[in-house]
């Protein structure tokens, strides 16, 4: 079964939550200021908010019979890199 471009975009955002929550955690045990705080606490909010609703959707697309249990995300994100490049140029 062939990945779904909607599917690999939900598997990136997962992931990027993912990286949100450890950045903002990270940030946040840093941080030297109260406005500091506040970015890092918006971040990590922010980064529950989408992680939440990007899992559901990922179940939303499994009870469809859509989703590719073997996607690997770190594949995905360079494919979806390679694809990036090719139409930026960049």
């Amino acid at each position: 079964m062939l990945k779904k471009k909607c599917d690999i975009n939900i598997a990136r955002t997962i992931d990027l939550a993912h990286k949100m929550i450890e950045l903002a955690q990270t940030g946040y045990e840093h941080h030297e200021d109260p406005g500091c705080g506040v970015l890092y606490g918006i971040l990590l909010d922010t980064g529950y908010k989408i992680l939440d609703l990007a899992e559901k959707e990922k179940q939303a697309h499994i009870l469809k019979g859509w989703w590719v249990e073997s996607i690997d995300i770190n594949s995905l994100i360079k494919e979806g890199l390679n694809e990036h490049t090719k139409k930026t140029g960049d």
